[in-house]
């Protein structure tokens, strides 16, 4: 099939941005009723002015970059409470003791000796120069000065200024957004670089847009996405200035005319391209710099892949799959990515008005189909595909094995058929020529013959002749297409250009999808329909033309997906600005051979709550382990003989809360697991995750314990 998956769909077909700002008319559809902005614009535009000053500071991988405070790399050693508060009081009152003493004269007067060596005798009498009120401020400047000297000593000895930044400091510290302070030249809302490239007119108008408050988030992210366009040279400079002049903000739209989600669930910042996922713990297991700090995801992570393993229930789809669909629905709208969400009917991945294709497979009502072979026009492409999501699962679950038996008896019809019919074979006739009825065989073979496809009928004939072998995966691969030849899927997997056919070849393009497996009373279907997905993903993102465009492919359920050819696609991921999104139940789903292979190609792993022991062994294996300084502290009390000693440890308990010891300290290196198996299995709270991360620059993360709910 020529499809290329966007023909019809709400106008998705691909042409070249900037676009007009109203959709292109579809006579096969009925025109979308207008929605209402999902944020209303405000008359002075401040929250997103405010929202696109603040400051995000560069951070480490996975940090939320939005008002972001960094912290230092290692923990700093700090007072307990208890001890710096009755220091500082002690240190007052020593200081306040001093004074006292020094003005009743009960430490003498030696104190007044600089001032007797500085002051000219002309000014100590009352009869003197000054006067009166002159000699009394003279005398008391000294004084005050000896009184700030004292209380400098008393603060520096009681730690006074760290009882003001860890006390008092906070109370009034303003909000990091309220703290923003921009000039003209460094101000993202003037638009200077398009003022610099010659576009002053039209960085005026999206700077009056944005005061306005008619410009919001997305559109930002897509405008800077078409400039990015004019700086590469795929679109000129006039045809962009053009758009904005005439539509300001809303210029340059996705095809489906959209400029916003009906409704977020998740906190999003489209300057940064992160959606955040929860919070850091404040834990000692985690690094000193992550404690306490947002935890967000992009395309710089994603595109290293992600597995998330949890039991049911453990929020994998609700606080992980979720909030990424909804971050990759508003980048395809901000046309910078392209996203294909996989899951069961009724998953919860999104209402269906956020997507631009929704595949509903085995629903009768489904506008759309899927493309059983990719949208290539190449047999042998299109047979390693199938074969694939056939019979991935029944190959040599080690890395180096491969499927290329099964390839070979697919390409030994497919080509033939392709050669005659000008199209691939519909799952009742492909059934039918794996089975080997004879009249469709015959009827294929006098085509060739009619046709001169010498070469072509030598295929068919080794395909003859194989058939009945021992060894033969000819039967093996007509079962499995007959899970798919079942009047459920009757109107599904068309080839002869009846129905609106859906191909991962529309990636090259800013698309959203989301394709609904029939899972009950179809779960084998809906496993091998997921391999093919994820086959079909793999091989299509290996030869987009632009992959400026971000690809994600989120897999809800990734159960009897894993194989070795689908761990070798993913580790190819990268390299095509793509990445996938996997989620198991337990490890145990995939085969033995592939646990490991598996999470080494995916640089973003995550151990949700819930977890077994065994498959906390698999984590705690690929995490590794690390130095660690460990402490053997023995403690002896000391025992005071005198009443002076007794009186020295009262005080002490006192200030400390704690009774005089001699302390023992022993310091040595030990290496030891970063998160053991046991730790995973019974450490990690409901509503957590352990997530390790690597971004597509090679810096990653250790192991980190997040709460997904913060």
């Amino acid at each position: 099939m020529d499809s290329d998956g966007t023909q019809d769909a709400r106008g998705t077909h691909a042409s070249p941005v900037p676009r007009p700002a109203g959709p292109p008319e579809v006579p096969a559809m009925p025109p979308r009723p207008p929605r209402a902005p999902a944020m209303p614009p405000l008359p002075d535009g401040s929250a997103f002015l405010t929202w696109l000053r603040a400051p995000r500071p560069d951070a480490a991988p996975g940090v939320w970059r939005f008002g972001h405070r960094p912290r230092p790399a290692e923990e700093p050693e700090e007072i307990p409470t208890r001890q710096l508060l009755s220091g500082a009081l002690i240190a007052f009152l020593v200081g306040w003791l001093v004074w006292s003493l020094l003005q009743n004269g009960y430490l003498g007067n030696w104190w007044w000796v600089p001032f007797d060596l500085i002051v000219p005798d002309a000014w100590r009498g009352g009869d003197s120069d000054l006067g009166e009120t002159g000699t009394f401020i003279v005398y008391q400047g000294y004084e005050l000065l000896v009184a700030l000297g004292i209380m400098v000593g008393a603060a520096r000895l009681g730690r006074w200024g760290e009882v003001w930044r860890r006390f008092v400091t906070p109370r009034f510290r303003r909000p990091e957004a309220q703290e923003t302070r921009t000039t003209p030249e460094d101000d993202p809302a003037q638009w200077n670089e398009l003022r610099t490239a010659g576009a002053a007119d039209a960085a005026e108008r999206l700077a009056a847009e944005a005061r306005s408050g008619l410009m919001r988030d997305v559109d930002h992210a897509r405008i800077l996405r078409a400039w990015q366009g004019v700086r590469t040279g795929r679109h000129s400079l006039a045809t962009f200035n053009g758009a904005v002049l005439k539509d300001g903000a809303a210029a340059c739209l996705h095809p489906s005319g959209e400029r916003d989600l009906p409704a977020r669930l998740a906190r999003h910042d489209l300057v940064t391209g992160q959606v955040r996922l929860g919070t850091t713990v404040d834990d000692a297991r985690n690094p000193y710099a992550y404690r306490g700090t947002g935890l967000a995801l992009g395309p710089d992570l994603l595109g290293t892949s992600l597995v998330a393993v949890g039991p049911a229930g453990s929020g994998k789809t609700g606080t992980v799959v979720r909030p990424l669909a909804e971050s990759l629905c508003l980048h395809a709208l901000a046309g910078r990515a392209a996203v294909v969400v996989v899951g069961a009917a009724g998953a919860g991945l999104g209402p269906a008005d956020v997507y631009d294709v929704v595949v509903r497979i085995g629903n009768q009502e489904s506008e759309y189909d899927l493309d059983l072979y990719g949208g290539t026009t190449d047999p042998d492409e299109a047979a390693a595909v199938l074969a694939e999501a056939l019979v991935g699962d029944l190959a040599d679950p080690h890395p180096g094995s491969d499927s290329r038996r099964s390839t070979t008896v697919l390409a030994q019809l497919l080509g033939p058929f392709r050669a005659v019919h000008g199209r691939f074979p519909s799952v009742p006739e492909l059934r039918q020529l794996l089975d080997g009825a004879p009249g469709p065989f015959a009827a294929l073979r006098q085509g060739l013959q009619e046709a001169g496809q010498e070469s072509l009928l030598r295929e068919l004939d080794a395909r003859e002749r194989q058939m009945g072998q021992p060894g033969d995966v000819g039967g093996v691969l007509g079962d499995r297409v007959a899970l798919l030849d079942r009047p459920a899927f009757a109107g599904f997997f068309d080839t002869s250009g009846q129905s609106r056919p859906f191909t991962l070849k529309a990636l090259d393009h800013p698309v959203r999808v989301r394709i609904d497996l029939p899972q009950r009373g179809h779960a084998d279907a809906s496993k091998m329909l997921a391999r093919l997905v994820l086959a079909q993903f793999t091989a299509s993102v290996a030869v987009r033309e632009d992959r400026s465009l971000f690809a994600c492919l989120l897999l809800d359920d990734a159960t009897g997906v894993v194989t070795p050819e689908a761990v070798r696609g993913i580790q190819r991921l990268r390299s095509g600005n793509a990445g996938v999104v996997l989620t198991l139940r337990t490890l145990d789903d995939v085969a033995r051979p592939l646990r490991g292979p598996l999470l080494g190609a995916t640089g973003c792993r995550m151990a949700l709550s819930g977890l077994t022991p065994w498959d906390g062994q698999d984590f705690a294996e690929v995490w590794g382990k690390e130095w660690t300084e460990a402490r053997d502290v023995t403690d002896r009390q000391i025992i005071a003989e005198t009443p002076a000693g007794k009186a020295v440890h009262m005080l002490r308990r006192v200030i400390t809360g704690k009774a005089p010891t001699a302390r023992a300290v022993t310091v040595r290196q030990v290496e030891r697991e970063r998160w053991s198996a046991s730790e995973l299995a019974h450490a990690v709270p409901a509503g957590h995750a352990v997530l390790s991360l690597t971004d597509v620059k090679g810096e990653h993360a250790p192991p980190l314990l997040v709460d997904l709910r913060g």
